[in-house]
């Protein structure tokens, strides 16, 4: 069995071992080791990854009796190599890895709920617990969890013996009666957990929760610690500084500034649709009264105010068809109150090149035919209305 030296030592980065075994493995290779610093996937985190000599292990697994690497190149059997692991990633995971703990611990101690979820990415960390908990309670543990780091609390883990671990109150997910490895922070924590630990809480630097939300009856809450956190703080104080410079306001202002400028943009909207509306009628009007009606709309127009011209069109005239220039075609709306413009949509969409659908008395759709044939295709419905459509 291979001799797991992260237990003893998380913050071992270089190692040498005696190569046991290696077998090929689709295109990589399974290799194991005497004793290995490589932290196996396991407990909700992704493998280390690094160099066992000249061969980069990709991926590391744990079966019932052994720990095996997966490398892109083999390595002989017999031979002593040196493993060295990508620190900064381990580094990492350590600091979000325990400071997961604090926050579970307290989170268990004050509201009584279980850690029943966790999963440590790249760059992402997410807990899940069996109950439900608000902002201000998160706010109140993550101020708790970085007073925690900043008394620099020692970070042990153990086996303790059967006997010990019967009177240990610890947390844990699973019901284990053997090989229990225990990391204890202080008084903050006490858990089951085979993952590899910083030394000291001050090690962990910061501990922030991001986003929470409702997951199967409990809540979710999306959390970072030390690099991932300082590095997700300068990019949001990027954006912030941004557009505190866009808006002209000091940084804390920022999202009044946002409010006030989208509340500017909705009463501009609300003004740009009524222009547009009056310009799309005022193209219908300019189209005539007979009882066909087919005016072509000005590009600033848009769908919603040519459907309401086209409405309004219907009113004057037995149908109504507006068209707005779009891709170097049009796109079209054509309304009658008496025709069933449904059962002549195939013939309308034949004639002009296009496509588009819709209810008895409106259609909707675009089409490829140049204005000029749009135009004669309607004065011919108009000289003609019944080869087009029914009255009803």
């Amino acid at each position: 069995m291979t001799v797991k030296l992260y237990d003893s030592d998380s913050h071992l980065y270089t190692f040498q071992a005696t190569v046991l075994r290696c077998d090929p493995y689709g295109s990589r290779f399974a290799v194991e080791l005497d004793r290995t610093a490589f932290f196996p996937e396991g407990g909700g985190q992704y493998a280390d990854t690094g160099k066992i000599g000249e061969a980069s292990v990709l991926d590391v697994q744990e079966t019932d009796n052994a720990i095996l690497h997966f490398t892109d190149r083999a390595l002989p059997v017999g031979a002593v190599v040196t493993g060295t692991l990508d620190s900064e990633k381990r580094f990492v995971r350590m600091q979000n890895h325990s400071g997961e703990h604090i926050v579970s611990g307290i989170i268990h101690r004050l509201y009584g709920l279980d850690n029943v979820g966790f999963h440590l990415g790249d760059g992402d960390m997410t807990v899940d617990y069996n109950g439900n908990l608000t902002r201000s309670d998160l706010d109140r543990v993550e101020s708790m969890a970085n007073e925690a780091v900043a008394r620099n609390i020692p970070i042990t883990a153990e086996y303790p013996d059967a006997r010990t671990l019967e009177t240990l109150s610890y947390r844990s997910k699973l019901d284990l009666t053997e090989n229990v490895r225990i990391v204890t922070i202080g008084d903050i924590d006490c858990c089951a957990c085979c993952a590899p630990h910083v030394s000291r809480t001050g090690e962990i630097g910061a501990i922030k929760l991001l986003d929470f939300e409702h997951y199967k009856g409990g809540v979710r809450i999306h959390m970072l610690c030390g690099a991932w956190a300082i590095g997700d703080y300068r990019i949001k104080y990027d954006n912030v500084q941004r557009i505190s410079a866009l808006l002209c306001v000091p940084q804390a202002e920022t999202a009044d500034a946002v409010e006030r400028l989208l509340d500017s943009v909705k009463e501009k909207d609300y003004v740009l649709a009524g222009l547009r509306r009056r310009l799309a009628v005022c193209a219908m009007d300019n189209a005539g009264t007979d009882n066909c009606i087919c005016f072509f709309a000005d590009e600033a127009c848009d769908m919603d105010s040519l459907r309401h011209a086209v409405n309004l069109g219907m009113q004057r005239a037995v149908l109504c068809a507006g068209f707005l220039p779009a891709d170097g075609g049009f796109r079209y709306c054509i309304g009658s109150a008496t025709a069933d413009l449904r059962a002549q949509a195939k013939t309308i969409n034949t004639a002009l090149n296009g496509r588009g659908g819709g209810q008895t008395s409106m259609i909707q759709g675009s089409c490829a035919a140049n204005a000029e044939d749009i135009r004669a295709f309607f004065k011919k419905w108009q000289l003609n209305k019944n080869v087009y459509c029914n009255d009803r």
